[in-house]
C-alpha cells in the first residue's frame, strides 16, 4: 500500500507546482503583450519640451488624444450661434468651447457678397443671383485651428493646406460660391481638395473632391461650391514620385532686456501658408515672443526622414544650457502639418564682470542649420538670429492687421500672363517686372523653375497688394504697352467694380501701396 501510495507522489506534485509556474506564464505573457504600447506612451517625450504650444502634438502611434466630453445641445446651439452673428467684416480670432478659430459673419442678399479673413488667404466669394431676391442668409467662414478637426493622413500623404469651414453647414445656394485659399504643394498636380461632408462639432468624414468645381494653382485651392461644410487640401503623389512641400522657418524669441541671464530662441516649421504662420504669431503672444527676421523657405521631401535644427555658433559670452546642440523633430510632425517647433535655450556668462565682456553680452548672435537626415551633405538651410539690448521694443506692432492681399482680375491676370511669359532677348518680360518688384538674381532665378514665372510674379505683385495703377505704371515704363494697354482697359471699364470682380476672393484697392518687403 504504500508504493501504491508513492506512486502517486509525482502525479501531486507536478499539480501542485505546475499549476502556480503556469499561471505566472500566462500573467507574464499577458504583461508582454500589453507592455510595449504602455512603455510608449510613457516613455515618449520629444515634444514635452514644446512649452507655448497651445495643442498636443498626437502620440507615437497617432492616437487621438482624449476627447472632450460631447457637447450637449444647448452648448451646440450657441457654438453655431456665435459663429453667425455678423462680425461688421472684421475678422475674429477666438476660442469657442474647445476649438481655436478665426472667422468673419455677414448677412447676404441677392447682391452677393465676399468674406475675407484678413492675413489668412482665404476668402469665400457669393456671386450676385446665388440667393433669391428679398432673402437674407447669414453666412461666415472659419478657419479651424483645431489639428483634430484634419484629416487621418497615411504616411505618403501630406496636409499642405489650412481646414476652411463655410457655414451653416449645409446651406445651399442658387449659384455657386466661390471658396479661395493657400497651399504649400510643390506640385499643383500632387494638391488635392478634400471635403467632409459634416458639422464643424461633429465626427469628420473626409472625402475627396472630384476634379470638376476643384481648381488648384500654383499655391492656391479655388473651390466651387453649392452646399456648405469642410475643406482642405492634401498632398498626394503619384506612383513612382515623392510629393513636396514648401515650409516656412520662423524664429522667435523675447526681447532682450539688459540683466537678463537667459534668452530662449524658438524656431517653428511650418506650412508655407500665411495662416500657418498666423497661428505662430498667436501663439507666442501670450509669451512675449515676436517674429525675428522674415521667414525662411525649406524643401521639405514627403519621403525623407525626420527633420533636424543643429546649432553651430553662439556670439561670446553666451553660451547654450541644453544637454545637446542639435534637436530632431519627427517627420510626421511637419509632413502632416502639426507646426512643430524647436527652442535653445542660452545663458550669459559671468565669469568675468568687466566692461569688455558687459559689451560681449549685450548682443547675441546665433546660427542654426537645419536638414533632413541623410541629407545634411546635399540641402542644408542656414537660420541667423540676433538680438541685442539696444533695439528698440518700447512699440510692438499694431494689433490691427494690415490691408487684405489684392487680386487682379482672373481674364486680365491670365492676359498678362500670356504676355509676359515668353523670353525677351532684351530680358523685358516677367524678369524686369520681378526686378521693378525689388527681386535679385538669386530670387529671379528660382523664379524660373516654376511651372510659370510669369504667374509667380504677378502672384507676388498681388501679396505686395499692389494696385491697377502701379502695375499700369509699371508696364509703361518697362515700355511693354501691349500690357499697359490690357491694364488701362480695365482701369478705364472697372473703376466701380461689383463683386465679380474678384479673383480669390479679396477687392481690388487701388490706394493701397506696394510693400517693400523684399
Amino acid at each position: 500500500m504504500c508504493s501504491h501510495e508513492s506512486s502517486f507522489q509525482p502525479a501531486q506534485f507536478l499539480l501542485l507546482v505546475g499549476v502556480p509556474v503556469a499561471s505566472v506564464l500566462l500573467l507574464v505573457q499577458c504583461l508582454r503583450w500589453h507592455c510595449p504600447r504602455w512603455l510608449l506612451q510613457t516613455c515618449w517625450k520629444p515634444d514635452s519640451q514644446e512649452g507655448p504650444v497651445s495643442h498636443a502634438d498626437p502620440l507615437p502611434e497617432y492616437e487621438s488624444p482624449g476627447q472632450c466630453p460631447p457637447a450637449t445641445s444647448s452648448e451646440k446651439d450657441a457654438f453655431y450661434q456665435e459663429l453667425q452673428r455678423p462680425t461688421e467684416g472684421q475678422t475674429v480670432i477666438r476660442q469657442v468651447m474647445h476649438k481655436l478659430l478665426v472667422f468673419s459673419a455677414k448677412e447676404v442678399d441677392y447682391h452677393g457678397d465676399c468674406l475675407i479673413l484678413q492675413d489668412m488667404g482665404i476668402s469665400l466669394f457669393i456671386p450676385p443671383g446665388a440667393v433669391a431676391v428679398g432673402r437674407q442668409e447669414q453666412v461666415s467662414l472659419i478657419l479651424v485651428w483645431d489639428l483634430s478637426d484634419a484629416p487621418s493622413l497615411s504616411r505618403a500623404q501630406g496636409l499642405v493646406s489650412p481646414v476652411v469651414a463655410c457655414g451653416p453647414h449645409g446651406a445651399s445656394f442658387l449659384k455657386p460660391c466661390i471658396l479661395t485659399f493657400k497651399h504649400c504643394a510643390q506640385q499643383r498636380s500632387h494638391a488635392r481638395a478634400y471635403s467632409s461632408d459634416t458639422a464643424l462639432l461633429d465626427a469628420k468624414d473626409w472625402r475627396p473632391l472630384g476634379q470638376p468645381g476643384a481648381y488648384t494653382s500654383q499655391d492656391e485651392c479655388r473651390i466651387h461650391i453649392s452646399h456648405f461644410s469642410l475643406f482642405t487640401c492634401v498632398a498626394e503623389a503619384r506612383m513612382g514620385r515623392e510629393a513636396r512641400k514648401w515650409l516656412q522657418l520662423a524664429v522667435f524669441c523675447s526681447p532682450l532686456e539688459p540683466g537678463q541671464s537667459h534668452l530662449q530662441v524658438r524656431v517653428y516649421f511650418l506650412n508655407n501658408t500665411p495662416c500657418a504662420l498666423r497661428w505662430a504669431i498667436t501663439n507666442e503672444q501670450p509669451h512675449g515672443g515676436c517674429l525675428r527676421g522674415p521667414c525662411q523657405l525649406f524643401d521639405f521631401t514627403g519621403a525623407r526622414g525626420d527633420q533636424y535644427l543643429k546649432l553651430s555658433y553662439i556670439s561670446k559670452g553666451w553660451e547654450n544650457v541644453d544637454d545637446s546642440s542639435c534637436q530632431l523633430v519627427p517627420h510626421l510632425h511637419i509632413w502632416h502639418g502639426k507646426c512643430p517647433f524647436r527652442s535653445f535655450c542660452f545663458r550669459r556668462k559671468t565669469a568675468d564682470k568687466s566692461k569688455y565682456c558687459s559689451a560681449l553680452t549685450n548682443e547675441i548672435i546665433v546660427t542654426m542649420h537645419t536638414f533632413q537626415d541623410g541629407l545634411e551633405t546635399k540641402y542644408t538651410e542656414i537660420l541667423r538670429f540676433q538680438a541685442s539690448e539696444e533695439e528698440s521694443w518700447a512699440a510692438p506692432p499694431p494689433i490691427s492687421q494690415p490691408p487684405p492681399c489684392n487680386r487682379l482680375p482672373p481674364e486680365l491676370f491670365e492676359q498678362l500672363r500670356m504676355l509676359l511669359e515668353p523670353n525677351s532677348i532684351t530680358g523685358n518680360d516677367w524678369r524686369r517686372l520681378a526686378s521693378h518688384l525689388g527681386l535679385c538674381g538669386m530670387k529671379i532665378r528660382f523664379m524660373s523653375c516654376q511651372p510659370s514665372p510669369a504667374a509667380a510674379v504677378l502672384e507676388l505683385f498681388e501679396e505686395q497688394n499692389g494696385s491697377l495703377q502701379e502695375l499700369h505704371c509699371i508696364m509703361t515704363v518697362m515700355e511693354r504697352l501691349d500690357c499697359a494697354s490690357a491694364v488701362q482697359r480695365y482701369l478705364s471699364g472697372t473703376q466701380s467694380s461689383s463683386p465679380a470682380q474678384v479673383r480669390g476672393g479679396a477687392w481690388e484697392n487701388p490706394g493701397l501701396e506696394l510693400d517693400e518687403r523684399l
